[in-house]
């Protein structure tokens, strides 16, 4: 697995700020909002819906929040029409990077997005030039201190899991993204706590990166993610999970 996730496990652990959860919030709402009209507004008709809607749950966002997104999607209540656009470029070291983004202003959208790539050592590319690079997965991550183990893998095996891989400090169970829901309903029943569950864009190889380009690829990240317009970010950078805690606390 990348690095990416592992930086998001570290940053979620870490905790969000008043202001970090207003943002995640609002591209919460956001998601929804499209989910709903493209796929109209009930969960068990829209897969999209449904994850969104979970997520939303995760981050204990309350339920009206929720209802007047969905509302605002169907056109029960007046709201802002958002374009989905993708990005693709490269960062430090040459890393993958492939950006969703849900915009009413796509000049804006894609001005920030070129900015941010040039400020930390990278470049944005053509439509298609990483894309190829990821396959849609289904992902969960665990912390190894705080999880049993035995109980993960027979919940997974279960119920369809593709792949589990251990790695430094988390274990990660893989799942086609049909499968994702099952694995979901699986752990869930079977009271297994999970740091990170999401339908995610896994990369089929990595790049190790290390010292300053380590530095800038979490710069980059964080530039990105902190975009308003930016729903997702994926990227087949590899970084130890030492690099990665010792510039989490800086």
């Amino acid at each position: 697995m990348s690095g990416h996730s592992k930086w998001s496990t570290i940053k979620r652990k870490k905790g969000a700020t008043d202001a970090k959860r207003g943002k995640i919030f609002s591209k919460l709402i956001k998601e929804i909002t499209v989910a709903a009209r493209m796929g109209g507004a009930d969960p068990d008709a829209n897969p999209r819906l449904r994850t969104a809607i979970a997520t939303a749950k995760t981050e204990n966002m309350p339920k009206d929040n929720i209802e007047r997104a969905i509302k605002k999607g169907t056109g029960a209540l007046e709201g802002v029409v958002y374009e989905e656009i993708c990005y693709e470029g490269y960062g430090p070291g040459g890393a993958a990077v492939y950006v969703e983004s849900l915009t009413d202003n796509k000049k804006r959208t894609v001005a920030d997005i070129r900015y941010l790539f040039s400020k930390s050592g990278g470049n944005l590319g053509e439509a298609g030039c990483v894309a190829w690079m990821f396959e849609k997965k289904g992902l969960f991550v665990f912390e190894k201190g705080d999880t049993d183990e035995e109980t993960v893998m027979e919940a997974v095996l279960d119920s369809g899991g593709e792949d589990i891989r251990d790695e430094e400090s988390t274990l990660e169970v893989i799942t086609a993204p049909e499968d994702f829901e099952a694995v979901r309903k699986a752990l869930d029943d079977s009271n297994v706590h999970y740091l990170l569950a999401e339908l995610t864009l896994v990369p089929k190889s990595t790049v190790k990166l290390e010292d300053k380009e380590a530095e800038q690829m979490l710069r980059l990240m964080d530039g990105l993610e902190d975009s308003d317009d930016v729903q997702k970010v994926y990227s087949n950078f590899d970084i130890a999970d030492k690099t990665l805690e010792q510039i989490g606390r800086e």
